[in-house]
């Protein structure tokens, strides 16, 4: 587990100090039994170098950070309170937030049904032209990441995530006017660039109103609303794709109009729903005095410095320095989480991809494509929910991410060996959308990524980082399938098979790592006296998940 450790105090967990001084570890989710008797009304305030004075003033947070007035070592709340707060965070941040991410992919995804009503064709493109299309968004999505995330980083998200929502979906609209081959790449390459940094921004920012085990479980929600989008997108899909020859244009160029138009709605509003942090609520929309009390505010800023002291190193409004840009991105402990992020979604990104065009291959119809899109995602819903709650539960990030590839192996392993095109297709059908419902590791990994940063500027660059190596991934698996090896793709299943294999030796070779890097510190830790670990605390330069005292989770 990522911690701090202060004097000779054990790795944090989720209790609270009884009347005794002791500690009653409580249940994280409401359908788990507590190792005590649950009291709604005893003490939630988690134990925390802040709790001794001569550590306090090592972790002081400092004047300029926005919330530092709420800050009050000695503030104290019930499991009552704190359950009540979450829900209501839940309520006004995170369903807005999922919402948001509901409509990048509406505008990212919907080319997908656009296939399935013969786009190409009325394009005069081919399959690797879509190929080339997709990657020119992708690599425009990746180089834009790092960047967005430091104008996130300056400007606020709140600014700068409404205003990127609004340019891209006139972006996304503007496609019922494509043309050819040259305006399908433009609108490919702009809606990556103003797309680009959405998610490691919305990421950073959740990041101020949840603990490291809430963000992952809402995590795990936030790509929840992307299969939600996928759905609404199908269905909306399958009514648009029926104004094929309204006004003599195609249902395609309907659907881009309209999904985009949609998108553009939320990006207004989410200049009104968005506020800075915990403790900048207020507004002329949201009321002069905010969502929250002040008694809430205090919880919600104490509960979370609290956990993770070095939330409080920056403004949420300060810009990164290049100095501190080069720091972020030389923190070679955060690299083998980017290398994960590059390779383990590989093996299932052209069975997706092309799901459509496969489907009609297969002879279904456009609208019965549409529809049958459906069911797998709702499976990935399911999975990936209950990945996400398992992790925390059994406090083990590494071997469960790695279930998706075990999820995975026996329905590439079947698309090696068998004929495809002698099967019945309703048998493909299953496995493809088996394969697709497997279980996505993405939210683990990207909650994992912001726990292991340890500092808002590494987090801040990190979760950039993390996600350009994911959009690299689905650039090489946008090219794995090739017009000279259809129907079969037998040389493209081989190598996502590979990949597959790869991967799952690369997470046990990253859980080694961890491993022996907390062993290390723990080493270096356990040898120094309680007057060195204070005179370190005290004079030490190292900086977030460089610190002796942190241990990295895995």
């Amino acid at each position: 587990m990522s911690t701090v450790l202060a004097k000779s105090r054990p790795p944090k967990t989720e209790s609270a100090p009884d009347s005794d001084g002791k500690t009653e570890v409580h249940k994280k989710f409401f359908w788990q039994k507590s190792k005590v008797a649950y009291d709604p009304d005893a003490i939630a305030t988690q134990p925390s170098v802040f709790d001794d004075p001569e550590t306090l003033k090592q972790y002081q947070p400092p004047a300029k950070w926005e919330n530092t007035h709420r800050f009050d070592p000695l503030e104290r709340w019930t499991w009552r309170e704190e359950f009540r707060l979450i829900r209501k965070i839940d309520f006004r941040i995170m369903v807005w937030t999922c919402i948001m991410f509901m409509a990048l992919e509406l505008d990212r995804a919907n080319i997908g049904q656009a296939l399935a009503d013969n786009m190409l064709p009325d394009l005069g493109l081919n399959t690797n032209d879509y190929n080339i299309g997709m990657t020119i968004f992708r690599v425009s999505f990746l180089c834009a990441e790092l960047p967005s995330q430091l104008v996130s980083k300056w400007m606020g998200p709140d600014r700068w995530i409404p205003t990127q929502i609004t340019l891209w979906s006139v972006v996304a609209a503007a496609q019922y006017w494509l043309s050819g081959r040259a305006s399908f790449f433009a609108c490919r390459s702009l809606l990556g660039i103003l797309q680009g940094g959405f998610i490691p921004d919305v990421i950073l920012y959740l990041s101020y109103f949840y603990r490291h085990h809430e963000l992952t479980v809402r995590l795990g929600y936030f790509w929840t609303a992307m299969s939600i989008a996928d759905i609404m997108s199908a269905i909306l899909a399958y009514g648009i794709l029926h104004m094929r020859g309204v006004q003599g244009q195609s249902g395609w160029r309907w659907l881009f109009l309209l999904e985009g138009l949609m998108t553009l709605v939320i990006g207004l509003f989410s200049f009104l729903l968005m506020p800075a942090g915990p403790c900048q609520t207020a507004s002329w929309f949201r009321g002069s005095k905010g969502w929250f009390t002040e008694r809430e505010e205090k919880i919600m800023v104490n509960r979370i410095i609290r956990e993770d002291p070095n939330k409080s190193d920056m403004h949420n409004r300060e810009r990164i320095t290049l100095r501190l840009l080069w720091k972020s991105l030389k923190d070679y402990d955060l690299w083998p989480l980017y290398i994960l992020g590059l390779t383990f979604q590989i093996p299932m990104i052209p069975v997706g991809q092309y799901l459509t065009l496969t489907l009609r291959g297969l002879g279904f119809t456009t609208f019965q494509t549409n529809l049958l899109t459906i069911p797998f995602t709702v499976g990935h819903i399911v999975t990936m929910l209950a990945l996400s709650y398992i992790a925390e539960i059994v406090k083990e990030l590494t071997f469960v991410a790695m279930s998706g590839q075990i999820w995975v192996l026996p329905f590439l392993i079947y698309l090696n060996v068998v004929d495809t095109t002698k099967v019945n297709r309703w048998v493909i059908y299953a496995v493809t959308t088996l394969l697709l419902s497997y279980p996505n590791a993405h939210p683990i990994q990207v909650a994992w990524n912001s726990r292991n940063s340890y500092s808002v500027r590494s987090r801040t660059v990190s979760a950039a980082c993390y996600n350009m190596f994911v959009q690299a991934s689905a650039t090489i698996g946008a090219n794995i399938y090739r017009a000279d090896d259809a129907p079969r793709y037998q040389r493209g299943n081989r190598q996502m098979l590979a990949i597959l294999c790869m991967n799952i030796v690369v997470y046990c070779l990253v859980k080694t790592y961890y491993v022996l890097r907390n062993r290390y510190r723990d080493r270096k830790w356990n040898a120094m006296t309680e007057e060195e670990r204070l005179n370190y605390l005290a004079t030490t330069t190292d900086e977030g998940n460089k610190r002796l005292d942190f241990r990295f989770q895995h």
